[in-house]
């Protein structure tokens, strides 16, 4: 996960907002705390401005989302690329973090981690954000489902090299037991060596 910034053009003249936008607000809790998102989009359907909410106002933690907000806005507004605003806030580690109920995220290390994964799935194309390891949790299953069946397609060949110890051992059998193994990552044990004791 290499990130390359975007060339950011010379003092951009900001682009206001139109009076009326429309926007998606997307609340979601990590960690026991509430929180709520809200990105509008410009005229021409890109992001345009982002609004945190995170407990009452006035508390420092609804100050410090407030000021996240408005610090990703005024980029937007001024040409900043998503991807650059963004990359900034992966994997960020602080409290909240954890479990979340966003069934594309269901585990993040903060809120500024979760308001920029969010971003990127709702905003930038896929191949943009797969080359910044960002996925839906629906994507990570399809892809691990695609190297599950690349290993199965394997083992065909690998036990026609290696004779078996069970000449009757159903294919499907072992593929089943593989895949448990693959899937407890635990293994098979090894069995202990006969060595002699010095």
């Amino acid at each position: 996960m290499t990130h390359t910034p975007s060339p950011i053009p010379h003092a951009r003249a900001q682009r206001h907002m139109p009076r009326r936008r429309a926007g998606v607000t997307t609340s979601v809790t990590i960690g026991g705390e509430r929180f709520y998102l809200t990105a509008n989009a410009r005229a021409d359907g890109s992001l345009g401005e982002v609004f945190i909410s995170w407990g009452k106002q006035g508390q420092t933690s609804a100050g410090l989302m407030d000021i996240y907000a408005v610090a990703l806005s005024v980029g937007l507004q001024h040409g900043v690329p998503l991807l650059n605003l963004v990359h900034q806030g992966l994997d960020l580690y602080f409290v909240p973090n954890g479990h979340t109920d966003d069934p594309d995220l269901p585990r993040v290390r903060s809120v500024v981690d979760w308001v920029a994964r969010r971003l990127a799935i709702d905003w930038l194309p896929y191949h943009v954000r797969a080359a910044e390891g960002i996925f839906t949790m629906d994507e990570r299953v399809s892809a691990a489902g695609d190297w599950l069946a690349a290993e199965a397609a394997k083992i065909p060949a690998v036990q026609a090299q290696v004779p078996s110890a069970d000449p009757a051992a159903d294919p499907d059998e072992v593929m089943d037991a593989f895949r448990a193994d693959l899937a407890s990552g635990i293994g098979t044990p090894v069995k202990p060596r006969n060595t002699p004791r010095r």
